[in-house]
């Protein structure tokens, strides 16, 4: 454990530092270009999130940096926090307090059907966990501005995905491993999509009634434990093949 860290916040610190590994082990980074912030335990709020210039296979628990509701260093770290970054995550923290943890990126996948009209089509199965539960936020450019925050709060909503036109991906849990696996699923249909574009052929659609009852089902499919079901599993891969995020 960290010396100068409670256990809890140990633990959040090894979940999150695991999450932004296992992000670059499945290949969703962009350089240091994207972030993942978790929510501190305790009063206040107070978040952890990347070290500005630090790629997301480099992170630490001990690395971790904590800010403030506005983005503010609380830590003493030779890296900056990016602004922009925070501005969407700080926006989400302060609308969803049942939010724990929100991850973002920029996929090729992602970005490239964010870019299209329609957004993501209703075309397998994972689109369906998706579609049950996503908001569409139109691009503003990049995220620097404070008065962007009310927009991504309300297109958000109560949702647990978000698609950001011609930008990328977002999701929000309640924990880490809620967060890591929606994004795992958002992104698989982001590729599903894409390779069934290429392919040229017609498109067949699921039934819109299928949608109504998806919640249910991701409950039924995880037996009620969401990321927690394949949480220990991704952390028994990431021991095996990179175990310094515990550092």
């Amino acid at each position: 454990m960290g010396t100068s860290f409670s256990d809890a916040e140990w633990r959040l610190r090894c979940d999150l530092a695991a999450c932004y590994r296992l992000v670059a082990m499945y290949g969703w980074t962009d350089l240091v270009f994207t972030h993942i912030s978790a929510r501190l335990p305790g009063e206040g709020h107070r978040f952890l999130i990347n070290p500005y210039g630090m790629l997301f296979e480099e992170i630490t628990a001990s690395s971790l940096i904590e800010v403030d509701q506005n983005g503010t260093k609380l830590s003493d770290s030779p890296y900056p926090v990016n602004p922009a970054g925070f501005v969407i995550h700080s926006a989400i923290h302060a609308g969803r307090h049942d939010v724990g943890c929100v991850l973002h990126t920029h996929t090729r996948a992602g970005v490239g059907v964010s870019a299209q009209k329609h957004g993501l089509l209703p075309i397998s199965q994972q689109s369906t966990f998706v579609l049950g539960s996503m908001g569409t936020h139109d691009y503003e450019g990049v995220a620097v501005r404070d008065d962007e925050k009310p927009r991504l709060q309300k297109d958000l909503g109560n949702n647990l995905f978000l698609l950001l036109r011609n930008h990328g991906l977002l999701t929000v849990g309640a924990s880490i491993a809620d967060a890591f696996l929606y994004m795992y699923i958002f992104e698989t249909a982001c590729q599903i999509q894409l390779a069934a574009q290429s392919g040229g052929a017609e498109l067949v659609n699921v039934h819109p009634a299928i949608l109504q009852g998806v919640g249910e089902a991701v409950r039924t499919n995880t037996m009620g434990l969401g990321g927690e079901l394949v949480w220990p599993a991704l952390l028994r891969k990431l021991d095996r093949a990179d175990p310094g995020y515990r550092n």
